[in-house]
């Protein structure tokens, strides 16, 4: 693994059972990730996904490509444009830095983004060590 290398893009389709199934996971009830109504209440038109299922999609996308043996050190992501049921996030990654290789094994920190039609849901950092 190179710095400038990139992941393969993984695009997920963000469904209703998604953002509901992802914020009961994270024990976020706040109605605006589950109840249409209430969202649009609020000003959303729709419901929308929570930072919490974003932050797990990021770091399965991660570890799909480092394997499962990989750990991640650190998840740093910032959130943009909501997702909401019938987007497409497409996520990607470049490789920003790679450590010196030890006994242990190798750190590396990719750039990751997650875009959908209205614009980049999720940016950030994901920091990672991956086993000798």
């Amino acid at each position: 693994m190179n710095v400038g290398d990139t992941l393969p893009p993984l695009e997920i389709p963000v469904t209703r059972t998604l953002i509901v199934a992802g914020a009961i996971a994270s024990r976020d009830y706040q109605d605006v990730h589950h109840d249409a109504v209430l969202a649009r209440e609020k000003g959303s038109p729709d419901i929308f996904m929570n930072i919490l299922t974003t932050n797990g999609l990021v770091g399965r996308y991660v570890t799909d490509h480092l394997g499962p043996r990989a750990v991640l050190r650190k998840v740093a992501i910032r959130l943009g444009a909501p997702n909401r049921p019938g987007d497409i996030m497409t996520l990607t990654g470049t490789v920003t830095a790679v450590a010196a290789t030890t006994a242990l094994g190798t750190t590396v920190e990719i750039r990751v983004v997650g875009a959908n039609g209205l614009g980049h849901h999720v940016s950030g950092t994901v920091t990672a060590e991956v086993p000798a």
